[in-house]
């Protein structure tokens, strides 16, 4: 009876197509650090959800350097450094991950800033950083799926 319920649900749950897994997946990962991103400059915002548009030279907040310095304290890179590196990539990588983009290089980059957040800045998350690195892994595995820019281009 069980094997039935368990082959029955399994055969349910395969008709929902991966396309629309993998770009939720997308969107989800994306979305957390595109506004992670936004909150360390100003100058320039875009929340496509909330319809918040401000277009301008995007800077580091004073914030983000006070952070980088006092609070996270990584090593090996300065604060300033570290805090333009994190903000350039929580905008770059999203993008290339929404379009689906050279988007396994692009959750591997992800899924480097979540193990460098874990390690060094915010330990006790760990519940957080599993799910984006669960995301992330899965994107590196299979990759961006049908609905993406790395599937054009592979058709080529």
């Amino acid at each position: 009876m069980l094997s039935l319920i368990l082959s029955k649900s399994d055969a349910l749950f395969r008709r929902i197509p991966e396309s629309l897994v993998l770009f939720i997946a997308r969107f989800a990962i994306a979305a957390v650090f595109w506004k992670s991103g936004q909150t360390k400059i100003e100058g320039f915002a875009l929340d496509i959800i909330s319809g918040h548009i401000q277009l301008g030279w995007p800077h580091l907040k004073e914030s983000t350097l006070f952070l980088f310095e006092y609070e996270y304290n990584l090593p090996l890179l300065s604060p300033a450094i570290a805090a333009l590196l994190a903000a350039i990539a929580e905008h770059v990588l999203p993008i290339l991950i929404l379009t689906g983009f050279f988007t396994r290089f692009a959750a591997l980059g992800l899924a480097g800033m979540t193990l460098v957040i874990q390690i060094f800045i915010y330990p006790d998350a760990y519940p957080t950083h599993a799910t984006w690195l669960a995301i992330a892994l899965a994107l590196m595995y299979r990759g961006a799926g049908v609905l993406s820019l790395d599937h054009l281009i592979s058709k080529r």
